[in-house]
């Protein structure tokens, strides 16, 4: 328990922080084949960065590495999720329950471990009192349920007005696919995603031969190209 608490207290850098799920995708391949370790060399090959980018990385997650030998698969796993908060549990309310609402709940690899599908809401009549997922859409104009984190899959002209909603319901994590800048009371954060913003990047780097960056929300998605990430 005690280190759990030491993993979480160190602060990680952005860039470290949106490679270590590509790491743990490395780390759980390894572990379906059989494997028991893995060296820095491997894994950056893998994700696209330097031996030397993943040992800092790892760096920030405690001492378990051993030099020659790499990292045990299953402790690199454990470390990560417990990094990432992988061993708590989260409820996710998803509002908007349109393509990308239902292609989103529906995906295998929406949820993060500890991460349960709680409610899902919309204002379509036809669409509320159907199930989706395992779970009946719920009216928007209703009460919004507590939850862990909050999902934005509306228009942008309706996005902050659901972002408030939500706050209001005591949910102050939030994930917004609006194509809207949304202002949100000191202690929410903020996530934001948009596909064209993903896909110019993409292309940026696309034509310039600079490799993408990041991997992003396409990257978890499973939406990749040769050499996903970059040292920065």
């Amino acid at each position: 328990m005690a280190v759990t608490t030491r993993l979480r207290a160190r602060k990680l850098s952005e860039p470290t922080i949106a490679r270590l799920p590509v790491y743990q995708r490395i780390a759980e391949g390894w572990q379906r084949r059989g494997l028991t370790r893995i060296d820095s060399q491997q894994i950056g090959e893998l994700a696209g960065v330097t031996a030397t980018t993943v040992r800092r990385d790892l760096a920030g997650l405690g001492s378990f590495g051993t030099r020659g030998a790499g990292y045990d698969v299953n402790v690199l796993n454990e470390r990560i999720g417990e990094a990432l908060g992988h061993d708590r549990k989260y409820d996710v309310a998803v509002v908007g329950i349109g393509n990308l609402g239902r292609a989103l709940v529906n995906s295998s690899n929406f949820l993060i471990r500890g991460a349960q599908l709680a409610d899902l809401y919309d204002n379509d009549p036809e669409v509320i009192g159907t199930e989706v997922a395992g779970h009946i859409v719920k009216p928007l104009n209703g009460p919004i349920a507590r939850a862990t984190v909050g999902v934005v899959c509306v228009p942008a002209v309706a996005a902050q007005e659901v972002a408030d909603r939500l706050v209001n319901a005591d949910i102050h994590a939030l994930l917004n696919f609006a194509q809207q800048v949304i202002t949100v009371p000191l202690g929410t954060a903020v996530h934001y995603v948009d596909f064209s913003i993903e896909l110019q990047i993409l292309m940026y780097h696309l034509n310039n031969g600079t490799g993408p960056l990041g991997g992003g929300l396409l990257h978890s998605l499973g939406i990749a190209t040769a050499n996903p990430l970059r040292a920065t």
